[in-house]
């Protein structure tokens, strides 16, 4: 009954909405748990006939499935898309998502490291293995450009422009930004494409791809988020820890280095300024934590 839907959702998604491969299987993924609800309570509708007291018995029902709120948030603004398709088609003649509530929920920072716990992980890199080099241009292009894990798998060589310090990188909606790299992280690009990467036999369709894996095609996410939980464990750290954390880093270090916001959000590639504007009450506590530690009419209070 909504498997038409389902593909009309699909193609708007991929032809006008530009999205990747990842953003919409997770979309279909919430139509999916929508259509598992409506046959588990046998409401035999059609997306039109969805009313807004139905999708609250669905939210409802998610709640008891143990889902928690951000699960739920980010499914109801899957729905909520769902449903701007269906108006676009003339599916549905009114939004029943429009008075439809999501949970609160508390914009929790993840875990923040340290540049000496950078460094203490950076440092468990084995540099006589191939693979070693590329992981130390990996690990030390997530924190000085403050790149999404993405994005670091689909870099090109093409995008490279390293003799003035920059690289060009395509973020989400397939949205360019030039970044500036650290010297640092020039050097290891250097020493991997130059020395180590020139010995892979690279797989047709490739040859482009700056960080390849062994078998000389493009490396996954997972096995970069699997290289930095073996390194983080061998460095003894306890925090979880992620691709995401280094660039979590690098926007927090900024920030509490006195970064103006804006050019913070150009280099993360943030659309809206209020998805870096959650840096700032970091920043708020950073500041509080130094007068306490500095101030004679905060010591020992």
């Amino acid at each position: 009954m909504w498997e038409p839907y389902k593909k009309g959702f699909k193609a708007y998604l991929q032809l006008e909405k530009s999205l990747s491969d990842n953003s919409v299987a997770a979309y279909l993924r919430d139509i999916d748990k929508l259509i598992q609800f409506l046959q588990e309570k046998k409401i035999l509708k059609n997306p039109g006939e969805i009313e807004l007291k139905d999708l609250q018995a669905f939210v409802k029902w998610t709640a008891g499935l143990g889902m928690t709120p951000a699960s739920q948030a980010r499914m109801i603004s899957g729905i909520r898309a769902f449903y701007k398709y269906c108006e676009v088609e003339n599916i549905s003649k009114k939004d029943p998502t429009v008075l439809l509530e999501a949970p609160k929920l508390k914009r929790a920072l993840p875990d923040v490291l340290s540049f000496q716990e950078i460094e203490q992980i950076i440092s468990q890199i084995d540099l006589s293995k191939a693979e070693g080099g590329r992981n130390k241009a990996i690990l030390e292009m997530l924190y000085s450009c403050g790149l999404r894990v993405s994005e670091v798998v689909n870099l090109k060589i093409s995008q490279l422009y390293l003799d003035v310090g920059f690289i060009r990188v395509i973020g989400k909606g397939d949205k360019e930004r030039l970044v500036p790299v650290g010297s640092s992280a020039v050097k290891y690009i250097n020493i991997y494409k130059n020395d180590i990467r020139i010995h892979i036999r690279v797989k047709p369709g490739n040859e482009d791809v700056l960080f390849l894996n062994n078998r000389g095609t493009k490396m996954s996410r997972v096995m970069i988020f699997l290289i930095i939980k073996d390194l983080a464990k061998k460095a003894g750290i306890k925090k979880n820890i992620s691709p995401h954390t280094f660039r979590h880093s690098f926007a927090t270090h900024l920030i509490e280095g006195g970064a103006d916001l804006r050019a913070v959000q150009e280099m993360l590639g943030h659309e809206n300024i209020t998805t870096t504007e959650i840096y700032t009450h970091l920043k708020r506590d950073f500041l509080r934590k130094t007068l306490e530690q500095f101030h004679p009419a905060f010591k020992g209070k």
